[in-house]
C-alpha cells in the first residue's frame, strides 16, 4: 500500500536508489526500524527493497517524502477505499483502523510507522480484497459469498452480481510496476518467498511479519502471506495468516505462512483439468495403443516415482485402475512396478510423501 502511493504520488520511481544503510534507523534517538537482515542492503532500489522486504528502505521512502505532507500520504490510502468496512453480508466485521494527522494522538512516530505496517489495522479479509483488485487490474471488488440462490419450489433463481468498491485502486503504470514486483517477491533468488518458486506455474505476492507484545517479554508474532496465481494469468487470490508461530521452527512470513500458500495454490492447480498435446513421434509405441493420430492408453504401469499425488490418481483412474493413496505428498513407491502389463480393475497402492 506504502509502494503505491509513493508510485502514485511520483515521489520515487521504481529505479531510485535507497540506502538502507546498516539496516538499522532511529528516531528521537530512542525507536529503532531494523531490517531482518543484519548489515542492511547497502544501496537498492525501490523495487528490490519491497521485494527483500527492507523495513528501513520502506519507511525512508515514505517519511522522507511525506514527514511535512503526511496528510497526502493517507488521503492516498484513503482514495484506494482502504479506510471502510467491505460491508460483507457476514456480521462481525471490524473497521479498519488507519490513524490521520488531524487524530489528538497523532504523533511523529505514525508515519514511519504506518509505512511498514505498523499501528493499521486491517482484517484479513480487507487485505486480501485489497491484493485482489491489484490481480484484477485495479478493479476492487466486495468479496461475495453466494452467487445465486434457485427456488425448488418455483423454479425461479436469484442472482447477485459483483459488487464494484473501487473502480480503479491506481493507475495502469502503477499497476503494472506493483505486479511485477510481487512477481519478483516470489520469482526472483533475493525475493522474500523465492523458497516457494515452483516451475509449474507463477506465483505473486508479499510476506509479512509482525511483531506484537501479548506480555513483557514475551515477543510473539504474526506472519503472513498475500497473493495471487496464476501470476500471469490470475484466477485465485490468497492469503495465509498464523498467529504465534513456533519461534524454534520460524516466525517470518516466508518460513510460515508462504509455504502453506504455496500448499494450497499447488492442489488447486494440480487439481485443474489441463489439455496438453503430445507428438506422437516422442512416445514409444511399445507402451502405448494408437487410433489415428490419437493416444488411446497406456499398456504398462509408468514411474510414478516423484509425482504429485493427483496427478498420479488422475493418470491411473484414467487407465482403469483402482487407486489407494497412503500418506500426503507425491509418490515414494508403487504396488505394482513400472512396466508390468495393465489389468482392468486392478488395485494399486500408492505410498506418498
Amino acid at each position: 500500500m506504502s509502494i503505491i502511493a509513493a508510485l502514485e504520488d511520483k515521489v520515487v520511481s521504481e529505479d531510485d536508489l535507497i540506502d538502507t544503510e546498516n539496516g538499522e534507523i532511529t528516531f528521537y534517538n530512542k525507536y529503532k526500524v531494523k531490517d531482518s537482515k543484519k548489515g542492511g542492503y547497502g544501496k537498492i532500489s525501490v523495487a528490490k527493497a519491497f521485494e527483500v522486504s527492507s523495513n528501513t528502505g520502506i519507511v525512508k521512502i515514505i517519511n522522507d517524502n511525506y514527514k511535512n505532507k503526511p496528510e497526502l500520504f493517507v488521503d492516498r490510502i484513503f482514495n484506494m477505499g482502504l479506510n471502510k468496512s467491505l460491508g460483507i453480508s457476514i456480521a462481525g466485521e471490524a473497521m479498519p483502523k488507519i490513524p490521520y494527522p488531524t487524530d489528538p494522538n497523532w504523533n511523529g512516530l505514525n508515519l514511519p510507522w504506518m509505512a511498514f505496517g505498523y499501528g493499521v489495522l486491517l482484517t484479513p479479509l480487507q487485505t486480501l480484497t485489497f491484493y485482489n483488485a491489484i490481480a484484477n487490474n485495479g478493479e476492487m471488488v466486495k468479496p461475495q459469498f453466494v452467487n445465486k440462490i434457485s427456488s425448488f419450489k418455483d423454479g425461479s433463481t436469484k442472482f447477485y452480481n459483483k459488487t464494484i468498491i473501487n473502480p480503479s485502486i491506481c493507475s495502469n503504470s502503477t499497476l503494472e510496476k506493483v505486479q511485477k514486483m510481487l512477481f519478483n517477491v516470489v520469482d526472483k533468488r533475493w525475493g522474500t518467498a523465492n523458497s516457494i518458486k515452483d516451475e509449474s506455474f507463477t506465483m505473486a505476492g508479499k510476506t509479512g511479519t509482525c511483531q506484537v507484545d501479548y506480555s513483557k517479554g514475551n515477543t510473539q508474532y504474526i506472519s503472513s502471506f498475500v497473493g495471487y496465481f496464476p501470476a500471469n494469468k490470475p484466477t485465485y487470490s490468497c492469503i495465509v495468516v498464523i498467529h504465534r508461530p513456533n519461534k524454534k521452527k520460524g516466525y517470518y512470513g516466508s518460513q510460515v505462512a508462504a509455504p502453506v500458500f504455496k500448499e494450497i495454490a499447488r492442489k488447486i492447480h494440480n487439481r485443474t483439468p489441463k489439455l496438453k498435446f503430445i507428438a506422437e513421434s516422442s512416445i514409444s509405441k511399445k507402451n502405448y495403443s494408437y487410433s489415428k493420430n490419437k493416444i488411446i492408453k497406456l499398456k504398462e504401469i509408468p514411474n510414478l516415482k516423484g509425482m504429485p499425488a493427483m496427478d498420479a490418481l488422475s493418470l491411473l483412474e484414467n487407465m482403469g485402475l483402482k487407486v489407494v493413496l497412503k500418506g500426503k505428498g507425491s509418490v515414494i513407491s508403487q504396488s505394482i512396478k513400472k512396466g508390468m502389463k495393465i489389468n482392468p480393475k486392478q488395485k494399486i497402492i500408492l505410498e506418498l510423501s
